[in-house]
C-alpha cells in the first residue's frame, strides 16, 4: 500500500473537557497518512484516480475548527472519517498533538493516534 502523507497542519479549534478550552480555544496539530494505490494514478497522471491531498486538507481543518468535542480520540475518528470519504484511501493513520493541554507537569507534546481501514 502506497501512502499519502500531510503533516503538521496547524488549526484552531476549541476543543477539551474544561470550559477554558471551550472558549479560548487552542492549536491543535494534525497528521495524516492515508494508504491507498497510487499506482493507477501515475501510470494514467491523473488526479482522479489518487487522493487531492489539498482538498483533504481543507477538509481536516474544518472539521477540527468545527464542531467541539471533549476528547481528542473523537477529534481524531472525526478526521478519519473524512479521509476515508475519500474512494481511493482505504486506510488512514491519524495523529492529533494537542501541544497547549492543560498539564501541570512540564511536557512537550500530547498526541493521540488511532489507525483506521475500510471494512
Amino acid at each position: 500500500m502506497d501512502r499519502v502523507a500531510l503533516r503538521g497542519l496547524k488549526v484552531r479549534g476549541n476543543h477539551g473537557v474544561f470550559q477554558h478550552e471551550r472558549e479560548n480555544g487552542q492549536i491543535f496539530v494534525i497528521d495524516v497518512v492515508m494508504g491507498l494505490d497510487t499506482a493507477p494514478a501515475a501510470a494514467g497522471d491523473d488526479l482522479h484516480r489518487t487522493v487531492h491531498y489539498g482538498v483533504v486538507a481543507e477538509e481536516v481543518a474544518a472539521v477540527v475548527a468545527g464542531e467541539p468535542v471533549d476528547l481528542i480520540e473523537t477529534l481524531a475518528q472525526r478526521i478519519a472519517d473524512t479521509c476515508l470519504g475519500h474512494e481511493a484511501v482505504q486506510e488512514v493513520e491519524v495523529t492529533v498533538h494537542k501541544p497547549d493541554a492543560p498539564v501541570t507537569v512540564p511536557f512537550d507534546d500530547v498526541t493521540v493516534t488511532i489507525t483506521r481501514s475500510r471494512p
